[in-house]
């Protein structure tokens, strides 16, 4: 499932949803990187 973050004020990033973490933000996958960052619901 693709999911979208926040990284920062600005910065968006869409990528394959790999897991949620214990602080609320979330994992996403773009190609072999990971990125952690807030979700963006809507």
């Amino acid at each position: 499932m693709l999911r979208t973050i926040l990284i920062g004020s600005s910065v968006s990033i869409q990528g394959v949803f790999e897991r949620k973490l214990e602080c609320g933000r979330i994992l996403v996958r773009v190609g072999d990187s990971l990125f952690a960052g807030r979700p963006v619901c809507g």
